[in-house]
């Protein structure tokens, strides 16, 4: 089934897991409660993570009492600069036919639509910190 919005499953991981860092504010969390959590691979999550590592958001210690630590304010760290991270640049184009200089209409079939819901999205993104959701419970699974 088709999708308007689809964020991929690595920024999915990188939001849910830096929010599970966040909120485990001075002791580590482990690759195998963040998949616990989230229901992705752990191998997937430890490759998210590798870029976050670099990126110098945590720190991760290796071993079995092992895992990742928030290194940074969570209040400096945005939705927005997460998804990017993982993602690259959003495009601000907003052509989704990728003929923004060669469309060969006046006016956009779609009337702006795109363009409206990229910026809305990008808003949204800014607008939130680690901060903000450190605080939200995870649901116990059935």
């Amino acid at each position: 089934m088709s999708k308007i919005v689809n964020v991929t499953e690595a920024a999915s991981i990188a939001l849910h897991g830096l929010v599970l860092v966040a909120q485990s504010k001075d002791k580590l969390i482990n690759v195998n409660k963040i998949a616990e959590v989230t229901s992705s691979s752990r191998h997937h999550i430890a490759k998210v993570f590798q870029q976050i590592v670099k990126e110098g958001w945590v720190s991760s210690q290796r071993g079995p009492s092992g895992g990742f630590k928030l290194i940074v304010d969570p209040k400096d760290v945005t939705f927005l600069q997460i998804y990017e991270l993982i993602e690259g640049e959003i495009d601000r184009s907003f052509c989704p036919f990728g003929k923004q200089e060669s469309c060969s209409f006046k006016q956009c079939l779609l009337h702006g639509v795109t363009q409206k819901m990229t910026k809305e999205f990008i808003k949204y993104l800014e607008s939130q910190t680690l901060e903000m959701h450190m605080n939200n419970a995870i649901k116990e699974k059935k």
